[in-house]
């Protein structure tokens, strides 16, 4: 220990401990010639004090070379083991010599050149990143807001989305473009101003707004490899009411949005009472068709048989024309006489006065006809008062039948 009123160590005997433990270490100094040589350096240390570092410092030189050698060996060992470093799952390394792009590495344990040769710097490729666009900032100049823009029939639109993208390329997005996130944003304006100024308002608010997305997503990515930013869209997601007018004209715009609901509601009603009519009614012309082709097809046949009947009935006719007019007669009062009332006279009793009850027949042929009598039956008439005949001259009654006879 330090007596306390020791001034400060003697720098020569720290240097000489330093040497000696060197010189022990690596086995170069002899013993008893270093042993000599150390004691006779002590005495020239002690006698050359005045003129030495610190009053009598001088070191060996063979000592402080391998010192050296050893400080500037393990110097350099520490100075390459700061070149490792690892790169994690998901990301990729940029390596830059003298501030130049060098290579690109991936996943896993990686050396390069210690600092300042080269340099490292990770990149996560795989991360979705997200920004947004459409700010409410109102613009003084305008009035406006920053998400309005212009419509093709001249009408303004605010629109708000978010952009999801990752990195495709770690050397073109650090080297590529000063503020990739930037030129993210400013790509995403001019690709939705693009596209919105090709649409009328009323698509844009209603039928085209599916397809905001999808032609935004296409022309930033085309802009954005244009410009070789090292980026790759993932996807375009529209805001909560990303699409609509301006707030001074909502209430009328939401008025025409529901007129246009309507619209394409007695639409959808009319086309499914089409589809419920239509078919109805083409099945009721198609079946009125064949009834009409049916009905035609009878009635040809029917106008052809009796065409035929009419040629056989005038061969025999002109045959026997007579015999044809009485039978002809005969079946056209039998039907004429089969669908009437008919009332059976007795006239053989030679009564002058005839009773007919035309009441009592008609009431007879009703109750006949609620009952499913047929109607070419004869009524039952009431038997009518029995007049008194005056002799009959048989011989007369045979003449007039002989002659009757004779006449046909």
């Amino acid at each position: 220990g330090r007596r306390p009123n020791a001034g400060p160590p003697d720098l020569d005997e720290i240097w000489r401990d330093f040497n000696r433990k060197l010189g022990g270490f690596f086995g170069s100094l002899g013993g008893g010639s270093g042993r000599q040589g150390g004691g006779s350096g002590g005495q020239g240390g002690d006698s050359g004090g005045s003129g030495g570092f610190g009053g009598g410092f001088n070191p060996n030189s063979r000592t402080t070379k391998l010192g050296l050698i050893v400080v500037a060996v393990v110097a350099l060992l520490v100075w390459l083991g700061t070149g490792f470093f690892i790169v994690q799952e998901g990301q990729q390394a940029v390596i830059t010599q003298f501030g130049s792009y060098k290579s690109t590495v991936g996943a896993g344990f990686n050396w390069r050149m210690p600092y300042p040769i080269q340099r490292h710097e990770l990149v996560f490729v795989t991360q979705i990143r997200s920004v947004d666009v459409g700010r409410d900032t109102v613009i003084k100049a305008t009035g406006l807001r920053e998400s309005a823009m212009l419509t093709e029939d001249e009408n303004i639109v605010e629109i708000k989305f978010a952009v999801q993208y990752r990195l495709n390329d770690a050397r073109a997005y650090l080297f590529e473009s000063k503020n990739p996130a930037e030129a993210v944003v400013q790509a995403a304006e001019t690709a939705v101003r693009e596209v919105v100024g090709k649409m009328k308002m009323d698509a844009a608010l209603s039928e085209e707004r599916d397809q905001i997305a999808p032609r935004v997503r296409a022309l930033m990515q085309n802009i954005l490899d244009r410009y070789k930013v090292g980026i790759e869209v993932v996807g375009i997601n529209m805001q909560q009411g990303g699409v609509r007018p301006p707030e001074q004209v909502q209430a009328a715009f939401d008025d025409v949005l529901k007129a246009g609901q309507e619209r394409e509601r007695a639409k959808n009603e009319a086309e499914a009472y089409a589809n419920d009519v239509i078919p109805r009614a083409q099945g009721t012309a198609s079946r009125l068709n064949e009834e009409a082709q049916a009905y035609k097809s009878r009635i040809v046949a029917q106008a052809q048989g009796d065409a035929q009947r009419f040629r056989s009935v005038l061969a025999e006719y002109q045959k026997a024309p007579q015999v044809t007019r009485d039978r002809l007669y005969l079946e056209s009062m039998q039907q004429v006489y089969s669908n009437v009332t008919k009332v059976l006279v007795e006239t053989h009793q030679g009564s002058n006065l005839l009773y007919l009850p035309l009441d009592k027949i008609m009431q007879l042929s009703s109750a006949q006809d609620a009952n499913g009598t047929p109607s070419g039956a004869a009524p039952m008439l009431p038997p009518a008062p029995a007049p008194v005949n005056p002799p009959v001259d048989l011989r007369s009654r045979d003449a007039g039948r002989s002659r009757d006879r004779d006449t046909r």
